[in-house]
């Protein structure tokens, strides 16, 4: 068997091999007339992917399914249950042909924010240290709304022409999630989604899509260098 240059190339830590890196989004839901339908998965791919360039841990992909809550029906998602199975099937095969002891998954849709009640499974099922990074859910702001639009610029992925018809909640009223009265009843921030959509209206700044992107890259990069400094789960050899 051949011997790995675990040092080559530009890596700090030749643990960082052990580590990897997943996107979770959501690859068929309603985002206006301005985004495509699998927004959230481009947007956390494109971090994912970012953060293991300037980390040097693996890049594994994406998961393909989603989940999203009972009161929220702006696209096609699946139960949670089938989420978290999904993602130990994938994450067992990444463990077993990549050696990887760690996994940092990458989230970009809020509807798969219930995915923590399933961190210990997951962990349990896998024999890998897990990590849900959801920063860019954090920082973004309301669905379909000013973030996403700006980081849609910057990607390439939104139409500027429809950028105009955005704010129509009464044709797209998943558009800050203004439709679903139960879900703004349950969650104050998504109440407060609503209501910035409705006062303040969206426009695009494709520096601050960047700089929203940029933040997220950062708090993965945050996750690796964690991941790293407890050698807590790593092999000794790959």
């Amino acid at each position: 068997m051949a011997k790995l240059r675990l040092t080559a190339g530009n890596v700090s830590n030749p643990n960082v091999h052990q580590i990897g890196i997943i996107a979770l989004g959501s690859h068929l839901e309603n985002h206006g007339p301005a985004l495509p339908i699998d927004t959230d998965s481009k947007i956390a791919s494109y971090i994912a992917f970012n953060a293991s360039l300037l980390s040097g841990a693996k890049y594994l992909g994406i998961i393909y399914p989603a989940h999203e809550i009972a009161e929220i029906d702006h696209g096609i998602h699946n139960t949670l249950e089938d989420l978290c199975s999904n993602i130990i099937e994938v994450l067992k095969s990444a463990k077993k042909y990549l050696g990887i002891s760690k996994v940092i998954i990458v989230n970009g849709h809020g509807g798969n924010l219930p995915l923590v009640t399933c961190l210990g499974e997951i962990e349990e099922k896998t024999d890998l240290m897990i990590t849900l990074n959801s920063k860019v859910i954090e920082s973004e702001g309301p669905h379909g709304g000013t973030g996403e639009l700006s980081m849609g610029m910057y990607l390439g992925i939104t139409n500027e022409a429809e950028v105009v018809n955005q704010t129509d909640t009464e044709t797209y009223g998943e558009i800050g999630l203004t439709m679903f009265a139960k879900a703004r009843e349950n969650d104050p921030n998504i109440e407060a989604g609503a209501r910035d959509i409705a006062e303040n209206g969206v426009y695009v700044d494709e520096e601050y899509g960047e700089a929203l992107l940029n933040l997220a890259i950062d708090s993965v990069l945050l996750d690796v260098q964690k991941n790293l400094d407890s050698d807590y789960g790593f092999k000794k050899t790959l």
